[in-house]
């Protein structure tokens, strides 16, 4: 039976998973990049990787029928479903305290890194670093002369990216907090989404 979740701005969220479970990522409101993670139940130092994922793909940019891949290139997580528009990143690290600085940011900001330790931790688990993620829904591409060019996504309300489990996982969801530059649209408002697990 379908457990819908409901995850609120700027927070996250980790949920164990069994291979063949499935989980529908749906951008209520449009324009929200949500940052996502997979570790292996078995081993937590094994988790998605984007380096070893690009490769296997052959893309930069994941697309419905794509396998993301372990950091040991095992298989974890696959789109079955993706009616965003098709535009995802595999390029930007999680935003982080430090990111929020570089930008002019003088107080704590609510960040991604922090909400996937923090997730992770109601799990009573560690991860052994922060792996860059995937970030559903982000629009960002590499310029023809090699600049990188973050710009508002472009999934529309109610558009949804449905991800197979592979294996027994932990899966990490973020709202992305950002709200310094238009990773989550022209407002750059982080809104909520929500989790359709099944």
């Amino acid at each position: 039976m379908a457990q819908s979740v409901h995850l609120p701005a700027r927070r996250g969220l980790a949920r164990p998973m069994n291979r063949g479970q499935s989980v529908r990522v749906v951008n209520t409101h449009g324009q929200q990049v949500v940052d996502t993670w997979a570790f292996s139940r078995d081993q937590i130092r094994e988790f998605m990787s984007m380096e070893h994922s690009r490769v296997h793909m052959g893309r930069v940019q994941p697309i419905k029928g794509s396998t993301l891949l372990s950091n040991r290139r095992n298989p974890m997580l696959t789109i079955v479903e993706d009616t965003s528009g098709g535009v995802h990143d595999t390029l930007m690290a999680a935003c982080d305290g430090y990111r929020y600085r570089m930008l002019g940011c003088t107080g704590h900001h609510d960040n991604c890194t922090e909400n996937l330790h923090a997730a992770l931790a109601s799990l009573n688990l560690q991860a052994p670093e922060t792996p860059a993620p995937l970030n559903l829904f982000q629009n960002s591409a590499v310029g023809s002369d090699g600049s990188l060019v973050i710009a508002p996504p472009i999934a529309p309300p109610g558009s949804h990216v449905t991800l197979l489990a592979e294996m027994d996982l932990v899966i990490v969801f973020s709202a992305c907090p950002q709200d310094m530059m238009p990773t989550n649209g022209a407002d750059m408002t982080p809104k909520d989404v929500e989790l359709v697990f099944s």
